[in-house]
């Protein structure tokens, strides 16, 4: 299936990030890629890595959802960190294929410089992440048709949609799977389920739901004080729906946050599932959602290392951080926040083989 806007990389690219050093060696030396770009299905199928890793470095969902941009800014500090990490006992890395990143720069520069201010730019937007959707959803298919579980970088929430869908649909071709359905488990300050109005960041699980690709769907850290009414019946009236709010947790203490994790864990390990973690969860942590309020980057880290011990991941999705925002707001440490959050998703799935 032809990914036109995606940009796949050689050993050199890799290299090119690394910071050689004498007596040591760092991920981007271990890490595999592909040998060329011919034959990419058998050459994924044929790969001896568990893990493939790509970026989604866009903001046109975020922007469609009225937000701020800058979702866009932050797979490169991410690699770079990334990269660098060392390779020892801990990590070898060379069970992890980079495969690339996508480049919807021109479907930007396309709404930035012809559309109007407004609701023509936000429609544009919408309907940009149409072919966004079908694009990430044919390269996830063919990951996970060739038995290995994504690592995706983004990017905005919207893409939680063509990632479920294409998991589903690889596992189904795999015959792992009855019907081209996964649970989501996801980490985050909002729930993305508002109404299908057209697509944008805050509604990927709605469209995911509707479309008969999610099964079950939990959320942990829900702020209350920006959940929809509407939004909250639905997951009260849907058995197939949970959530477990920020306020539960920390405020009125019902539960603690492994009680919390492990809930919304035994609500989706009857199936493969998605892994997913908003930034804007993490309180002061730069995303088109900063807020002073919310889980410590530790907490974060438990997180991912719990689900992944937990559940059958169909992907790791990590989203939303930024390490500039497009009102020019700065924080150049998101990257390597997410080398962590990938780092322990990694070593747990390779502690239970």
């Amino acid at each position: 299936m032809p990914v036109p806007h995606f940009k796949y990389y050689n050993k050199q690219d890799l290299l090119y990030l690394t910071r050689l050093r004498r007596f040591e060696t760092k991920l981007g030396e271990r890490l595999q890629v592909l040998h060329s770009t011919d034959d990419i299905p058998e050459q994924l199928l044929h790969s001896p890595a568990s893990f493939v890793l790509l970026g989604i470095p866009e903001d046109i969902g975020v922007k469609a959802n009225y937000g701020r941009g800058g979702a866009d800014s932050v797979w490169i500090p991410f690699l770079s960190a990334f990269l660098n990490l060392q390779s020892n006992d801990f990590l070898l890395g060379d069970d992890i294929l980079l495969l690339g990143h996508f480049d919807f720069g021109d479907l930007q520069y396309l709404i930035e410089n012809h559309a109007a201010e407004g609701e023509e730019k936000i429609d544009a937007y919408r309907h940009a992440l149409l072919q966004i959707d079908e694009e990430v959803e044919n390269l996830v298919k063919l990951v996970v048709a060739a038995n290995k579980i994504p690592i995706v970088i983004g990017g905005g929430h919207n893409n939680a949609y063509p990632l479920i869908k294409g998991a589903a649909r690889g596992l189904l071709k795999t015959n792992r799977i009855p019907l081209a359905q996964i649970n989501a488990v996801n980490l985050d300050a909002h729930t993305d389920f508002r109404p299908s109005e057209g697509r944008h960041s805050g509604n990927g699980f709605r469209y995911a739901e509707e479309d008969g690709y999610l099964q079950k769907y939990c959320v942990v850290g829900v702020q209350e004080n920006y959940l929809p009414q509407n939004v909250w019946l639905d997951f009260v009236n849907n058995p197939f729906l949970d959530m477990i709010s920020y306020e539960d947790i920390f405020v009125q203490e019902k539960r603690d946050f492994h009680q919390a994790v492990a809930h919304a864990c035994a609500f989706t390990d009857d199936n493969y599932c998605g892994i997913e973690l908003d930034l804007d969860v993490i309180a002061n942590t730069l995303s088109s959602a900063c807020s002073p309020v919310g889980i410590g980057s530790l907490q974060a880290r438990q997180y991912i290392t719990q689900a992944a011990r937990s559940l059958q991941p169909a992907y790791l999705h990590i989203c939303e951080g930024a390490v500039q925002l497009s009102d020019g707001e700065k924080d150049g440490r998101t990257g390597k926040l997410i080398s962590y959050l990938v780092s322990d998703f990694v070593k747990e799935i390779n502690n239970k083989i």
